[in-house]
């Protein structure tokens, strides 16, 4: 049995809305063309029939629809993709569906397609209306907040699934209680906290980005709050949480880049292009196209990029090297390192040797 992942970015960069710490924009002032335009049918096809002609009956797929703002393809295209998929897939091949959204294209129409189709989606939420406000404005400048918390009750009402997925800011760590209180009034019962990375363009005025002093000090408000939860039986799924318990109880890696390896990845732009990691989807960084090539061929390309550096041993910052955590750890992500792992301050040692064995403690439970 294989799994696989697609990320797809049908919309390339293109989004209704102007965050301030959009680490996408950030990538596109560094290619030769920011957007590569909208995902026609006849690419979307090609990608679809090049995903399935080797998979086999037991074979798992996802399409990841991300981007910029997907939503901005309209349903329409959706209702062709998934259409298409139904014609090609071959008997007993699993395909599962995701789609992470700002919010601002869901309504009725969207949350039937979704619950239909059994769509997984990430709904984009900073937190109460002034955190989110605060970086989550529309293109004319005005905050989106009302309008994404419509979106978030029509998933409600309909029973689609969703998780909630939140920027960790340096301003918004500083605001762990405020964010848990938003959590608990909104019933929200899956959540990520990304962290806001550096910019890789040098942007002088950026001043959004965590730090792992700041990661700690939001983990370290968060920890207690959803501790009192869980035990008394009221357990909210922080991803964070969940990943380390599933890599240290079970050795299932969740997060990619968690143990300081990256897992392969298939990103495809708009034109097919395809890249091995979010982060990177640079010019430099193209390794095939899935309009071309086969999922298997794309894999193996993705693969053999030397992106990932397997067959490799990494060689640890200085700060790990004493860390008791460093076996599982190992550095953490690259792109991640000054968010979370920084060598002033790691806040993922911190809050490991501070929380680690409640956490697991309670997962054993």
């Amino acid at each position: 049995m294989k799994r696989f992942t697609i990320m797809i970015k049908p919309a390339s960069s293109g989004c209704d809305m102007r965050c301030g710490y959009c680490f996408y924009t950030d990538i596109t002032k560094l290619r030769q063309n920011a957007s590569v335009g909208v995902m026609s049918r006849d690419i979307a096809k090609k990608i679809i029939i090049n995903v399935f002609t080797e998979l086999v009956t037991g074979d798992m797929v996802t399409f990841a629809f991300q981007g910029g703002e997907p939503g901005l393809m309209g349903l329409d295209f959706y209702r062709f993709f998934v259409d298409k998929v139904s014609e090609t897939a071959p008997p007993g091949v699993i395909v599962d569906y995701a789609f992470q959204t700002n919010g601002m294209c869901i309504d009725d129409e969207w949350c039937v397609f979704f619950k239909k189709y059994d769509f997984l989606i990430g709904l984009s939420l900073d937190g109460d209306a002034s955190l989110h406000n605060q970086n989550r404005s529309d293109n004319h400048g005005k905050g989106t907040f009302n309008r994404v918390m419509d979106a978030k009750k029509k998933l409600d009402v309909s029973g689609v699934k969703y998780n909630v997925l939140c920027v960790l800011t340096s301003e918004s760590s500083r605001r762990a209680g405020r964010i848990w209180n938003f959590i608990m009034r909104e019933g929200i019962k899956y959540i990520q906290f990304i962290p806001c990375l550096e910019p890789l363009s040098d942007d002088v005025d950026f001043a959004f980005a965590l730090t792992g002093k700041k990661f700690f000090r939001f983990y370290s408000e968060l920890f207690p709050l959803w501790k009192k939860e869980a035990t008394a039986g009221n357990m909210i799924s922080v991803k964070l949480f969940d990943d380390l318990a599933m890599l240290l109880l079970h050795g299932q890696q969740g997060m990619c880049g968690l143990t300081g390896r990256c897992s392969p990845q298939i990103v495809v732009e708009a034109d097919g292009g395809v890249y091995p990691c979010d982060f990177y989807v640079l010019d430099d960084y193209r390794v095939s196209d899935l309009t071309d090539h086969t999922l298997r061929e794309v894999f193996d390309a993705v693969v053999s990029s030397g992106f990932y550096d397997y067959g490799k041993e990494k060689e640890l910052p200085v700060h790990c090297t004493d860390c008791t955590h460093n076996k599982w750890c190992r550095g953490g992500c690259k792109r991640m390192s000054q968010a979370v792992y920084n060598n002033n301050t790691c806040g993922m040692r911190l809050f490991s040797d501070k929380y680690l064995n409640e956490l697991m403690m309670i997962y054993r439970q």
